[in-house]
């Protein structure tokens, strides 16, 4: 009896402390801006959820909506515009982003100075440098319609990726479209100086579209409607602790990257931070939520570079329900 009772109560503590294996797929490497997840795994922040989570990097944001759409991966992070876009077909998995991470997309036109564009209309005339999978140039016929740039004054050169910056470098191609913080940190590496780099931010040029967020796979949000807000609940307190202390949180990162350049992820999460984590609509409404009028203006907006069928409402696209109150979301 005494050893029946004992079993008994080592499975009730067992289960207790039982976690649920969560799989996690990045947009891409284990660079700077993934810090943030990592710190939520090294303090305890998914186990305290009951999350046992575990990261994969990725190859680019469509592919995360591919492996939550497949059910490989509950959780993914992924470019809300492609995820609307995918939306668009109703017999594709109806996928929802619960937690926006970049208020402020990463979509930019990058420069160097002396090639004397300073503002969009300034790209007409030169050559632009685009590979054609590139999410930021996705958005070109956005950015082209919000600042009358004349496209056909433009000419569009399809660049690989690993040759993108090189390329602007070498004066080959006047400027690239990119993610900002990406090419910038890759230009220093070639040797540009930063005071010699422009950076023409899209959201600062009329194209009002969020940038990357959490998404989760349907099926496994309604039958698990805490994991979800545990996994959204500790990934906020990951991006907190390193908005609050990026020198602190960069070492979760490298413990995963071991070849990184501490220095170059540092200051590409500090990049990431200052312009796409923290904006003036997060500081004033926190972290994670949206604003479906503006969601439904950048849906509008994706019109321009897509064909819908099937148009997806912004309450599609986007489910606050999981997402703690505001003051559990502020970014301080």
């Amino acid at each position: 009896m005494r050893f029946a009772a004992f079993l008994t109560g080592f499975f009730l503590m067992a289960s207790a402390h039982a976690q649920t294996a969560i799989r996690f797929a990045l947009d891409w490497r284990f660079e700077g801006p993934a810090a943030p997840y990592f710190v939520a795994i090294d303090r305890g922040y998914f186990k305290a959820e009951g999350l046992d989570v575990t990261i994969d990097p990725g190859s680019g944001s469509v592919e995360g909506i591919n492996r939550v759409a497949a059910g490989t991966y509950p959780f993914g992070f992924a470019d809300i515009n492609s995820l609307i876009k995918y939306r668009d077909n109703p017999k594709n998995t109806p996928i929802q982003a619960v937690l926006m991470v970049y208020d402020t997309p990463a979509f930019s036109i990058v420069a160097l100075k002396k090639s004397g564009i300073a503002k969009p209309k300034d790209i007409e005339g030169k050559t632009l440098g685009a590979p054609a999978a590139d999410g930021a140039f996705a958005q070109w016929p956005i950015f082209v319609n919000a600042n009358k740039i004349d496209a056909s004054k433009v000419k569009i050169e399809n660049v690989g990726f690993p040759v993108r910056e090189p390329m602007l470098a070498q004066g080959k191609v006047d400027a690239i479209t990119g993610f900002w913080f990406s090419s910038f940190m890759n230009l220093k590496a070639n040797g540009v100086k930063p005071e010699d780099i422009t950076v023409l931010m899209m959201r600062d040029f009329g194209v009002d579209l969020y940038g990357n967020a959490i998404i989760v796979n349907p099926e496994f949000a309604k039958a698990n409607p805490k994991a979800v807000q545990g996994f959204v609940r500790a990934t906020i307190r990951g991006i907190q602790d390193t908005i609050k202390s990026p020198e602190t949180a960069i070492d979760s990162l490298m413990k995963r990257n071991a070849i990184a350049n501490r220095d170059v992820e540092l200051e590409r999460l500090k990049l990431a931070i200052q312009r796409n984590f923290v904006s003036p609509d997060v500081l004033k409404a926190g972290l994670g939520g949206v604003d479906l009028k503006r969601l439904e203006r950048s849906i509008e907006q994706i019109g321009l570079t897509f064909t819908y069928t099937n148009k997806p409402k912004a309450a599609e696209i986007f489910n606050g329900e999981f997402l703690p109150p505001r003051e559990q979301r502020l970014a301080k």
